[in-house]
């Protein structure tokens, strides 16, 4: 047990169990990626305005404590995982009451989002849906390969910067549309990379995820496709924004390749070297992808938002 978690034992007892559940570490992760949706609403020079932000951090705190927190413990509860999982290493076993906890976390959430606009009321209860149907059985959509890929492309791609951008009442532009849209194929290249390394846990839990049902290297395969798709998008959004081919503006065409860069920085190598990897291996692939993941929100911020 590391220090920091004994600790949390000693102030909290056995309701730390709860708090360790809801992935606190991948909070920041989730928070900048929300934050994403309210620098392109309002732009990197508008950030600062009162009238705006307060509401945005509202909502960015109700998306990623109460809606994502929840749903991870949420699919933690019935998961009942031994093994390392995103955000927490060696989980502590999931306490009597965390799938009834998590939900009235995530049904506190929608209770609060009627504070906010209703385009971000509408995306909370989309998710809120998706994650009962993603995790609890009977339909536990987890455990088919290709539903659960869906919705966490869409959920956690796409919908998760629009509830930002929702939260501020600022109508969505074309152009804003498609960069949402192109984070849709940016994490269905992310989500199987989750998946890898615990693909011998899911199989003997009888989920056939989607890694399970593609294997390694299929899995990586679809991984670099969904990247380049995403990219692709990216650049048509570019030029419905109509940046510039040379000149003044030009600049934001090499940011954007350069978060394309470190994606294939990533994807590349593991693909090569898949087939003698052990499963640490694949995992600190994950977690170097969720920092390409880190750059490109930043490139987009930076070539939209300025």
């Amino acid at each position: 047990m590391s220090t920091a978690r004994a600790a949390g034992y000693r102030l909290l007892g056995g309701r730390l169990d709860y708090l360790l559940h809801l992935r606190p570490a991948e909070w920041p992760i989730m928070a900048a990626h929300t934050a994403v949706g309210y620098l392109l609403a309002v732009g990197v020079s508008g950030a600062a305005r009162a009238e705006l932000w307060e509401p945005a951090l509202l909502g960015i705190g109700l998306w990623v404590i109460c809606l994502n927190g929840g749903t991870l413990a949420l699919n933690s509860a019935f998961d009942r995982d031994e093994g390392d999982v995103a955000y927490l290493r060696r989980p502590p076993p999931p306490p009597r009451y965390l799938a009834a906890f998590s939900l009235g976390l995530m049904a506190t959430g929608q209770l609060l989002a009627f504070a906010l606009p209703t385009g971000f009321r509408l995306a909370y209860a989309v998710c809120f849906a998706l994650s009962i149907l993603y995790s609890v059985p009977p339909a536990r959509l987890k455990s088919v390969a290709g539903a659960d890929w869906l919705i966490n492309m869409w959920g956690f791609g796409t919908l998760t910067p629009y509830a930002a951008w929702a939260a501020t009442g600022i109508p969505l532009d074309p152009a804003g549309a498609l960069v949402l849209l192109a984070f849709c194929p940016l994490f269905a290249a992310l989500y199987p990379l989750t998946q890898i390394y615990q693909l011998e846990e899911d199989s003997r839990r009888g989920d056939r995820t989607l890694a399970c049902v593609l294997g390694v290297r299929r899995s990586l395969d679809a991984a670099i496709a969904a990247g380049l798709l995403a990219f692709v998008v990216f650049g048509v959004a570019g030029a419905r924004a109509g940046w510039p081919r040379s000149g003044d503006g030009i600049w934001r065409w090499p940011v954007l390749l350069l978060a394309l860069a470190a994606w294939a920085a990533v994807l590349i190598p593991w693909r090569a070297r898949h087939a003698g990897m052990t499963d640490a291996g694949h995992q600190r692939g994950m977690y170097l992808a969720l920092g390409a993941w880190g750059v490109t929100d930043l490139a987009v911020v930076l070539a939209w938002g300025s």
